[in-house]
């Protein structure tokens, strides 16, 4: 379900209850014009869920046992649709270009120097943002996609590859708290991913997510190392990653000025002058933590991981476990740091 509130009210409530009078709520699974007045800006799975007007913005609302029990068929069946649509880039790419026209996502071009990229709630947009404020100067990113198609693309061209991986658990219970979706499409989603991309792997350097999170400067030694780039290796420190959580808090301000660096468009210190008048947009709280790690997601995940352990969940969970290990074995892995 989703809240949408007059614009100086833009504090997400804590329950039903506590929200605004003036407010609504409206079922996620409808279509762009489900209210008057009120029109969905991105209407994919993982898109961008905000309805613009005048005087509103809309909070995302997800209850602790992870997402509404109301998931349409319809919207089911769009998930479906799109994860085995997004495995093909002749089909997938001229669609991605035509409907994302910023810089968020960004689709793979002739001018693209590096893919970064993976599957939904794998550090992409740590990764994307750590990487660039690195650089003495803009890198063109793809990034921010997650289709294969965008992978594939890459690996045929051969444009070197950062393929994003975290173990299904971890991966899914967080998709579960940032999207609305349903377990078993997001487990038969997480596998379909993958499996389409084990003939590709060997065009791919694999940043495994904990190494990720903890050593990005050895995942981004070993982009240098397979594909002869000289991109600048991100130290990774307590400070350096503070820094980058803070940077990617602006991420909920929808700005084009954040979008723009992550792609490549605009330098980090050309970012870093922007930075005071991006503080003073406002943005709802939950939005504002989508894309850093959370203390309440945390809380959140222990009784998502009942459904997780569900025995009607066996088969589907197996079947990710095991192309993950298959990901990850068959793949040129990051070496750690020396």
């Amino acid at each position: 379900m989703i809240l949408v509130a007059s614009s100086n009210q833009v504090s997400a409530p804590t329950s039903v209850e506590a929200a605004p009078s003036r407010a609504r709520w409206l079922d996620s699974s409808v279509g762009s014009r489900n209210a008057k007045g009120v029109d969905q800006v991105g209407t994919g799975v993982g898109d961008r869920r905000i309805f613009r007007q005048v005087g509103y913005v809309v909070m995302w609302r997800h209850s602790p046992e992870g997402p509404p029990s109301s998931i349409s068929p319809l919207r089911r069946l769009r998930h479906r649709v799109r994860t085995q649509v997004i495995e093909y880039p002749a089909i997938y790419l001229p669609f991605a270009r035509f409907k994302y026209r910023g810089h968020s996502p960004e689709v793979l071009s002739d001018q693209t120097e590096l893919v970064i990229d993976g599957y939904f709630r794998s550090a992409n947009t740590f990764s994307v943002h750590a990487f660039q404020m690195s650089q003495e100067r803009p890198v063109k990113l793809a990034h921010h996609l997650h289709a294969p198609a965008q992978l594939i693309a890459a690996a045929r061209r051969k444009i070197p590859v950062l393929l994003l991986l975290r173990k299904p658990e971890g991966a899914i219970l967080s998709e579960l708290l940032y999207d609305n979706v349903a377990l078993p499409d997001a487990l038969d989603a997480y596998t379909r991913f993958h499996t389409c991309l084990l003939p590709y792997l060997n065009s791919f350097v694999i940043g495994e997510f904990e190494q990720v999170t903890h050593d990005f400067g050895s995942v981004i030694r070993q982009v240098n190392e397979r594909f002869g780039t000289s991109f600048t290796e991100f130290k990774h420190t307590d400070e350096t990653t503070r820094e980058c959580f803070e940077l990617m808090n602006y991420r909920g301000t929808l700005s084009e000025t954040v979008y723009s660096f992550e792609s490549g468009v605009i330098s980090y210190e050309e970012l870093r002058r922007q930075l005071p008048a991006l503080a003073l947009q406002r943005q709802p709280e939950h939005f504002r933590q989508a894309w850093i790690p959370s203390e309440n997601r945390a809380q959140s995940k222990p009784a998502l991981r009942q459904r997780w352990l569900d025995p009607r969940m066996t088969e589907r969970r197996e079947r990710a476990e095991s192309v993950y290990r298959q990901v990850l074995a068959a793949a040129p892995v990051a070496s750690a740091a020396s």
